[in-house]
C-alpha cells in the first residue's frame, strides 16, 4: 500500500533525468565562466546551476500538473546533486544538513529576486541581483552581470515557446550561451 505513493515519481525517473542532464548540460558551457563573468568555482557553479533550475522553474509554473510536478522533482534531484557533492567535498555528516538548509534559503532567495527582475523586464535589476548573488562581496562594478542578465532575458522567452510535450518528456532545451558579439542559437 505504501509503495503506491512512490510509483508515479518512479515513472517520471527517466524524464527527470533526462531533464536535469540537458539542464546541467548548459550549466556547464565554459562561456560562462570565461566570457559572462561566472567564477569558475564551486560557488560559482551553484549559481549558475541555480540560475538554469529557476529559469525551468518559471517555465513549468504555467504548465499543467503534471509539469509542476516534474520540476519540483528536477528541483529535488538537483538539491541531491548538492547533498552528494557537499559530501564529495568532505564535509562530515552531521554538517550536512545545516549546509543544505543555507543553501536551499539562497536558492529560494534567488528564485523571488531574480523573478521580481524578470518579471517587470528589467535587465538592470536583474544583473545588479546576479551580482549581489554572485559576487557578494566584491564592490559595486567588478562584474557587470551584463550578458548573464541578457543570456536570462533570452532563455526565458526561448523556454515560453516550448511546447507543453518538450516539458512532459523532459526534452526542453535552453539556448546556448554566445561569445560576446554574437547572436545566442
Amino acid at each position: 500500500m505504501i509503495f503506491g505513493l512512490f510509483r508515479k515519481r518512479n515513472n517520471n525517473q527517466l524524464i527527470v533525468v533526462r531533464q536535469y542532464e540537458l539542464l546541467t548540460s548548459v550549466a556547464r558551457q565554459p562561456i560562462f565562466y570565461t566570457d559572462y563573468e561566472v567564477p569558475d568555482t564551486v560557488m560559482g557553479r551553484f549559481e549558475l546551476l541555480s540560475v538554469v533550475m529557476i529559469l525551468f522553474f518559471r517555465r513549468t509554473r504555467a504548465s499543467a500538473t503534471s509539469g509542476q510536478e516534474l520540476a519540483q522533482e528536477i528541483v529535488d534531484a538537483f538539491f541531491e546533486d548538492i547533498d552528494y557533492s557537499i559530501r564529495e567535498l568532505g564535509i562530515g555528516d552531521n554538517s550536512v544538513p545545516k549546509r543544505m538548509k543555507k543553501l536551499a534559503g539562497m536558492f529560494y532567495g534567488r528564485l523571488e529576486s531574480y523573478a521580481a527582475a524578470m518579471d517587470g523586464n528589467d535587465r538592470v535589476a536583474l544583473a545588479a541581483a546576479l551580482r549581489r548573488n554572485i559576487y557578494p562581496k566584491a564592490a559595486d562594478g567588478e562584474a557587470s552581470m551584463a550578458a548573464l542578465a541578457e543570456w536570462m532575458m533570452t532563455a526565458e522567452a526561448h523556454l515560453a515557446g516550448i511546447e507543453e510535450d518538450a516539458i512532459a518528456t523532459g526534452s526542453a532545451v535552453l539556448p546556448l550561451p554566445a561569445a560576446f558579439g554574437q547572436q545566442l542559437v
